[in-house]
């Protein structure tokens, strides 16, 4: 079954010196373990939430909205898509993704179209 792993954090607090070396040096060996383990399908870091659009459905009309988004203090700021037996194992994965300090992952199964 696949999975997404979604990376979230706050998008506004600046990393430390050495701090976003050490998360993207993380990033890398867990992809090279989830290849090797055949369970990588894809990943991606997003760009700030600044150059994001937002799309609403508010009274039948569509709106749009330029970020960022003052309605919540997390970004979302990457994912993973993995093939995992299960959400145990899935969950497993997702323990292993570099996180900066308050970052948070949501691991949540892909309904297949």
């Amino acid at each position: 079954m696949k999975y997404l792993p979604l990376i979230c954090g706050n998008d506004n607090t600046p990393p430390a010196p050495g701090e976003m070396e050490k998360i993207l040096a993380g990033h890398k060996k867990l992809v090279e373990d989830l290849q090797a383990g055949k369970k990588m399908i894809h990943a991606e870091r997003l760009r700030p939430e600044s150059d994001a659009a937002r799309v609403r459905l508010k009274g039948g009309q569509r709106q749009v909205t330029d970020g960022p988004f003052a309605e919540t203090k997390e970004a979302l700021g990457g994912f993973y898509l993995i093939d995992a037996a299960s959400r145990q194992e899935a969950v497993e994965w997702a323990q292993r993704i570099p996180l900066r300090e308050g970052g948070f992952v949501e691991v949540r199964p892909v309904w297949e179209m």
